[in-house]
């Protein structure tokens, strides 16, 4: 399994489409995602990340105190880390709520804005994604304030493009199944356009998803994710992806923030982590799951990186 997916599968992402807008210049809102805006599809989760694809026109999109972007007709922007945020073809306007704008549609179906100054017209998927609880996990630490997404353009701009299209009309259809096929693509479009982020990332950049882009800390990340539990050592890791140890240690470090153990050893307290939260297995089990020879040596880890024993957690993260 490579890293991305190995770290994607942890947070459990669960996603849908809830609402269709249409906006005429001038406009301008204000809007925030609320797990009651997403209906029953999203019981159980922690986290929400809100998306707006633009089926026809242009808006402006722009989270306080950082620079607005343009999207035009084709592209997905992604707020990640659902900050709150303002929409408008004039983002000087006052914005008004989005809550004092959406309806129900005539058919019970998605949500739907209609809203503007009569001028040129903007029509707005609005999907959502679900995940577990970021805090700690690897996730949180990668993704970026905004995700902008050309669906126009790279190897899968067609599919996309054409599954957006048809998102927009499944809205208006409400055919049966149309909110788990939809479900479904709005999880597509989050890991395409995580994927389109790193393929697109400058040479100087660093972080983790940076480290995806070179061929041998993306290898050294790979075979960390794929046997979690193996005893690895620098030198063997770096026989592996072809460098010396100090070679891949200067250049982990240098893309990843942290040398190669340290990185799985955290790794290791969040699959432990998910383990206990979402399954009853023992702790001795869990601990040789992810590469500890005792529950006591486990133990201590656990305690040292997230402050509490894992029996102690555990039961934290059960209570209603």
């Amino acid at each position: 399994m490579d890293a991305l997916s190995d770290v994607l599968r942890l947070v459990r992402l669960k996603g849908g489409v809830f609402l269709h807008a249409e906006f005429t210049a001038p406009w301008c809102i204000r809007t925030q995602l609320v797990p009651e805006d997403c209906g029953s599809l999203l019981d159980g989760v922690d986290h929400l990340v809100l998306y707006h694809y633009v089926v026809e026109g242009r808006l402006r999109a722009q989270i306080p105190h950082l620079e607005p972007i343009n999207i035009e007709t084709g592209e997905v922007v992604i707020f990640p880390h659902n900050h709150a945020h303002i929409l408008g073809s004039h983002l000087d306007l006052s914005p008004v709520s989005a809550r004092e704008i959406v309806r129900p549609s005539v058919d019970g179906g998605f949500l739907v804005i209609r809203h503007g100054g009569g001028g040129e017209p903007t029509r707005v998927v609005c999907g959502f994604l679900g995940c577990e609880r970021l805090e700690g996990n690897l996730l949180a630490r990668i993704l970026p304030p905004v995700l902008r997404f050309d669906a126009r353009r790279g190897s899968a701009a067609d599919w996309v493009k054409s599954s957006l299209e048809f998102a927009a009309h499944e809205i208006g259809a409400r055919r049966a199944g149309s909110e788990t096929m939809l479900a479904k693509l709005s999880e597509l479009l989050f890991v395409e356009a995580l994927r389109h982020y790193v393929e697109t990332l400058p040479q100087e950049q660093t972080g983790w998803l940076a480290g995806l882009k070179d061929p041998f800390v993306s290898r050294a990340l790979a075979l960390l994710h794929e046997d979690v539990a193996r005893e690895w050592t620098v030198d063997e890791l770096g026989r592996a992806v072809g460098l010396s140890r100090s070679a891949l240690a200067e250049r982990f470090t240098g893309l990843i923030g942290e040398p190669p153990m340290r990185y799985l050893a955290r790794w290791r307290i969040q699959l432990a982590a998910h383990a206990l939260r979402n399954s009853d297995q023992p702790l001795a089990r869990i601990a040789a799951q992810v590469g500890y020879d005792s529950e006591a040596a486990f133990n201590r880890a656990f305690k040292r990186s997230l402050g509490v024993p894992p029996a102690a957690w555990r039961k934290a993260a059960l209570e209603p």
